[in-house]
């Protein structure tokens, strides 16, 4: 097996980054998803809200700051904020989990609220202050602002499996659906189909990673990345039908990266395209109700 595809997402919900190489972190590739928005509450905001989020372009640029695009053509560069320099701290949420982060400067805001609405962008100055979910991670284990955990890994196998299943229940025709409606961090090639249900442990490169929960998926599944058009039903009528992991329509698995002996610091090596993958551990443990 080999690594096919990279994506880091330097905004929660907005539009990806696909590099040949990645630098990994202990909470997830470096610059995924340190910025999101954030509602009057403090809620995170996705494209299940707004799928407008994700025709937002984004680059990473030098310290951590930002540029992001409208479709329109507008751009606005936003410097990343720090606590040290006196920008404010917001209480924002993702899932239920309440943590600190730092907002970025008023212009920004002004933007914002122009292109998606009257949203906060917020930086995690520190991306120790939020835990994964101790029922699958371990003490210590954080992530950034991303659903739960710090990498998501799909498979181009079951992602083919997926859009035969597909086809067969709309035999008058239905597109064949792209990996980037799932949003990955890392693409895995030449396993088979839903393989990954059963692993627990995995290689990548000199990198090594637990497997610990699969990934429901929600209408963020249905929306066109290139779009944002909503685009019916599929895929989740379909894994609904033929894959359901946890009572959940499933599709993906979700990683915490593990330290390398000897390696101190925030940056634990680095994943490349094309690096071989090997399952270290293996052995169906998801109960596959309704697959």
């Amino acid at each position: 097996m080999r690594l096919t595809g990279l994506h880091v997402y330097p905004v929660k919900s907005m539009y990806r980054l696909s590099p040949d190489t990645a630098a990994v972190q202990p909470w997830g590739l470096a610059g995924d998803r340190r910025w999101m928005l954030a509602d009057p509450t403090g809620r995170f905001v996705s494209q299940r809200e707004n799928a407008a989020l994700g025709q937002i372009r984004v680059a990473l640029l030098p310290d951590g700051a930002l540029s992001l695009t409208a479709p329109d053509g507008s751009r606005i560069e936003v410097t990343a904020p720090a606590v040290a320099a006196g920008d404010p701290l917001a209480e924002v949420e993702v899932w239920g989990t309440r943590f600190r982060a730092v907002e970025a400067a008023e212009k920004a805001h002004g933007w914002i609220a122009e292109h998606l609405g009257e949203y906060r962008l917020v930086h995690l100055d520190d991306p120790r202050a939020r835990p994964v979910d101790p029922e699958y991670g371990e003490p210590g284990d954080t992530v950034s602002m991303a659903d739960g955990f710090p990498l998501l890994l799909t498979t181009t196998a079951s992602l083919d499996r997926l859009n035969e299943l597909i086809a067969a229940e709309h035999p008058d025709g239905h597109e064949t659906l792209p990996m980037e409606r799932f949003r990955p961090n890392v693409v895995v090639a030449d396993s088979e189909a839903w393989a990954e249900d059963g692993w627990r442990r995995i290689r990548i490169g000199s990198l090594t990673f637990k497997v610990v929960k699969p990934c429901g998926r929600c209408v963020v599944t249905t929306t066109d990345q290139e779009s944002g058009e909503r685009r019916g039903p599929e895929p989740l009528r379909t894994l609904a039908r033929h894959h359901r992991l946890l009572r959940k329509a499933a599709f993906g698995q979700n990683l915490i990266p593990e330290r390398p002996a000897g390696v101190e610091g925030d940056v634990l090596g680095a994943l490349r395209l094309g690096d071989d993958v090997e399952v270290l551990e293996d052995g169906a443990h998801w109960p596959a109700d309704g697959r």
